[in-house]
């Protein structure tokens, strides 16, 4: 606790840099093509076909993914859950929770760079600024001119496209939570609740200013993991990072000039790592939290450093022992401990799919009376079963009773239960009091599938024969 952290202060040179904390500071994010755009470009278009395609997918005749709060129902391909499933859910999150620590600590902020919605929308977002108003030079310069035809129909169109994309993004949302051929139906003829429209309304407002004009703030300013993930990061973590025994002293230089002459580094300072960077950070000044590791000033200082004809990697994705010359150790003890934890908890979450049961019963005892002597002198005892069908399918069962030598089941012995509901059905037990000479026995009632004929639900029950 009384070791000292050595703390270095870094100003920075880039002239913008002093303003990049200012949320009306607009960033002119400049294009970029290289094998990590690539990766992240293809990685973002995955999961937006993913999660546009997720509940066109139809699963025995339903909807595949589909959380129904009006019904009570999650439907998740050919298994419906229900609130008393829910705990299911907890083990989602933490298995997520554990998943971004691990892969943190491995790799930094790859969650940020490749696969966070707020990446993935505002970069599809910038690609609709670039067809219309083009390259970064040309939106500032665009920005910069009065109100003509030309830069009307400049930002009418791009604002339609932002619109259009939110509000498709705001429906393919919904659909998640209303059937999708009623949802788009209704919407597009005007049929569709005040609550649906008021819901797309919020979702399409939210995203068109998050992705379309907030950007960055969300990442500097709002989002929660910028802040906490340097409690995760440690010597060995990868990150994008800047070589800064290779790179200084910086400046520019023509291509043939040898820079050993010229007392310079291999940094050029072009500027293109800040040119290129979403949150308009220069990488140069060290890690810093709004870096958002999607590896964007990485293959702009590659292209740079081919053209000049230096080797790769004065921007890369490195560890802080790696730039020391040291060797970055992968099996350390906060890796294995965050990996098992991982492997633990999606054991936990495996058995509990497996242990889903199909079906719930719950037994209700008559409390008017323990039992009864009927006409025929034998004894009753009353219960109510309320069954649950858990299934996306009508299903029939069989009743049975098990403890009782030769016990009566008085009501229906075959019921029919429709997917989702609730069946409540009074049934009475009853036995010959000369058969036994126990006041009280416990017995088991056995809900038994006929699809399959397998036991679905076993459930132990007190008969009462006397006080």
């Amino acid at each position: 606790m009384n070791q000292r952290i050595n703390i270095k202060e870094i100003k920075s040179t880039h002239k913008e840099s002093a303003d990049r904390f200012n949320p009306s500071k607009r960033i002119y994010v400049r294009a970029m093509y290289g094998f990590f755009q690539r990766l992240r470009r293809y990685t973002g278009w995955g999961l937006i076909l993913l999660f546009l395609s997720l509940p066109l997918i139809r699963c025995n005749g339903h909807q595949a993914v589909l959380f129904d709060f009006s019904e009570q129902q999650f439907h998740l391909f050919n298994m419906t859950l229900f609130p008393q499933d829910l705990t299911l859910l907890a083990w989602i999150f933490i298995i997520a929770a554990f998943a971004l620590f691990f892969f943190t600590t491995y790799l930094g902020r790859i969650w940020c760079g490749y696969t966070c919605p707020q990446t993935v929308w505002t970069f599809i977002f910038i690609w609709f600024e670039e067809r219309f108003e083009g390259s970064a030079n040309k939106r500032k310069r665009l920005d910069q001119m009065p109100w003509y035809f030309n830069k009307i129909w400049r930002k009418t169109a791009k604002h339609a496209g932002w619109l259009i994309v939110s509000l498709f993004t705001s429906l393919a949302f919904c659909s998640y939570f209303v059937p999708v051929e009623q949802l788009y139906t209704d919407f597009f003829t005007l049929n569709s609740s005040p609550f649906i429209f008021l819901s797309v309304f919020i979702f399409t407002a939210a995203t068109y200013a998050n992705a379309g004009w907030m950007r960055s703030i969300f990442c500097i300013h709002m989002c929660p993991y910028s802040r906490f993930q340097s409690a995760m990061f440690d010597k060995h973590t990868y990150s994008v990072a800047y070589d800064e025994k290779r790179g200084e002293k910086r400046g520019p230089r023509r291509r043939k000039d040898n820079p050993k002459e010229l007392d310079l580094g291999d940094c050029i300072d072009c500027d293109l790592c800040v040119q290129v960077c979403p949150t308009g950070i220069d990488i140069r000044d060290g890690l810093q939290y709004e870096c958002i590791n999607c590896g964007a000033c990485v293959d702009a200082c590659n292209e740079t450093m081919d053209k000049m004809g230096y080797p790769r990697g004065l921007i890369s994705y490195t560890s802080e022992q790696k730039l020391a010359g040291k060797e970055t150790n992968l099996l350390r003890p906060k890796i294995i401990a965050y990996g098992l934890i991982l492997v633990i908890m999606m054991g936990i979450f495996v058995i509990n799919i497996l242990n889903l049961s199909s079906a719930e019963m719950e037994i209700v005892r008559d409390r008017t009376a323990l039992y009864r002597e009927n006409s025929e002198g034998l004894i009753e005892n009353t219960y109510t079963l309320k069954i649950l069908n858990k299934t996306i399918e009508t299903q029939t069962y069989n009743l049975s009773i098990a403890g009782l030598q030769d016990a009566q089941l008085i009501g229906p012995e075959q019921i029919v239960i429709r997917s989702g509901e609730i069946l409540t059905q009074p049934i009475s037990v009853a036995v010959d009091p000369y058969d036994i000479k126990e006041k009280k026995r416990t017995i088991t009632i056995i809900l038994t599938s006929t699809k399959d004929n397998i036991e679905q639900i076993k459930q132990d029950s007190p008969f009462f024969l006397g006080l």
